[in-house]
């Protein structure tokens, strides 16, 4: 009796034991001021004029990522703003802006990969931006460090102006 117990355990065990894997692909992912922060939804496109934008959501906050070309590449933040990164939260009670650009702020944005077959971007970023805000004392600037952004989908955008 105690050997079919002990099979009847054995056989339970393996059975209720399963394992729930959940793939984050594509993603859009970093760490905020060292707390862990996922975009749940994002989105990759070109301009009219070749520069490439990346931007994550997370309800109301937002983090683009703007380069130049879609070229796998190191691009450097806080020489121009034709290369920069902003972070903004649009709650009413806590509106808020932080960017890079011409000497301000400072980071890199990694393109990887570029892959053309799917049309999907991945790379890694990381920046320090400026709040645009200069009265606000409290909050000077944000942190993104660990960046990962990975197979997010490209599309062409038209930013044609009807005149």
């Amino acid at each position: 009796m105690k050997k079919y117990l002990y099979l009847f355990l054995l056989i339970f065990m393996i059975t209720s034991c399963t394992e729930d894997v959940k793939f984050n692909n594509p993603a859009f992912q970093t760490l905020k001021d060292n707390v862990f922060w996922r975009a749940q939804d994002y989105k990759a496109y070109t301009t009219t004029t070749g520069n490439l934008i990346i931007e994550g959501y997370l309800g109301f906050e937002k983090v683009t990522l703007q380069t130049n070309s879609l070229s796998p590449q190191t691009y450097t933040l806080g020489k121009n703003d034709i290369s920069k990164a902003s972070y903004s939260n649009t709650l009413s009670t806590q509106t808020e802006e932080f960017t890079t650009g011409t000497n301000i702020g400072n980071g890199q944005i990694v393109i990887t990969e570029y892959n053309t077959e799917n049309n999907t971007i991945s790379g890694t970023f990381k920046f320090t931006a400026v709040n645009t805000n200069a009265e606000n004392t409290e909050k000077t600037q944000i942190n993104f460090s660990e960046g990962v952004f990975y197979k997010v989908p490209v599309s062409v955008s038209s930013n044609f102006n009807a005149n």
